[in-house]
């Protein structure tokens, strides 16, 4: 079956996407990730050393890009501003690389997006060519905003970022896929793999996340649930599911043909 996921002009065999932090160390996060069977990483600058810190180890050597597409992020900036400066810098530490993955944090509380300054900031990046995937609400109207833009994914959170009450409000995620012709990828809030499966079985071109796997009791257990899920979910949606029914029962096996029950006769 060809299925191809495609971002940015390259292909993906993977529609699971991962994250880097929170992991016990470098081993603990090499083992999950190749677990998963992602091929895009993501990494806040602000937080992981990709030899930013000389003197410390760096994730490059546990997930080499010669393996594994990264991701730089730009979680924990809550400004246009901040965020753009953090991704030159990623793009200088990386060689020039381009695919970069914007967030805007509206406070530190709530982690949701502040989408003026997310908009703002996607402007720049743009302009400055940069491949922007875009953290945001679930917001059809502003999908389509970051879409003119000219980001190249949309990656509206399912709930709020690592609390992994799932997918919420699937209605707006829907409307979010009926908006754009972007890749759509869920990005925060899945807790476990059936909320990995539904956001595909809505029709999501992949699922992002970081929390749900590292927080698990094992996390590389759980990253190999994720990859199942992830499969599963696609498959269901490309099968097509059978309409739901309200209260309306139908046999699984045909009716048509088999012999009727036979009457007893009066005496």
């Amino acid at each position: 079956m060809n299925d191809e996921f495609v971002v940015a002009g390259k292909t993906f065999s993977s529609r699971l996407l991962i994250g880097t932090g929170k992991y016990k160390d470098f081993a603990q996060t090499r083992a999950a990730v190749e677990a998963s069977g992602a091929q895009i990483v993501t990494v806040a600058i602000r937080r992981t050393n990709i030899g930013q810190n000389p003197n410390e180890p760096s994730l490059l050597e546990a997930l080499p890009p010669s393996k594994f597409t990264y991701l730089p992020n730009t979680a924990g900036c809550y400004s246009a501003d901040d965020a753009v400066r953090t991704l030159r810098l990623a793009r200088e530490l990386l060689d020039g690389h381009e695919l970069v993955k914007l967030e805007v944090l509206g406070d530190a509380h709530t982690l949701y997006p502040n989408m003026p300054e997310t908009l703002q900031a996607a402007g720049q990046l743009v302009k400055e060519g940069f491949k922007v995937m875009v953290y945001c609400t679930d917001d059809p109207i502003q999908a389509k905003m970051l879409q003119d833009l000219g980001c190249v994914a949309i990656m509206p959170l399912a709930s709020l970022i690592g609390s992994g009450m799932g997918i919420l409000n699937p209605w707006n995620v829907q409307l979010v896929i009926d908006a754009v012709h972007l890749p759509v990828i869920v990005d925060a809030g899945v807790g476990t793999a059936s909320d990995a499966a539904i956001a595909m079985e809505l029709g999501c071109d992949g699922v992002l996340m970081n929390t749900a796997v590292a927080a698990a009791k094992d996390p590389v257990l759980m990253a190999r649930a994720m990859k199942k899920a992830v499969e599963a979910g696609r498959e269901a949606f490309l099968a097509g599911r059978m309409p739901k029914k309200l209260y309306s029962a139908a046999p699984s096996s045909p009716t048509d043909g088999k012999i009727a029950p036979s009457r007893s006769k009066a005496a």
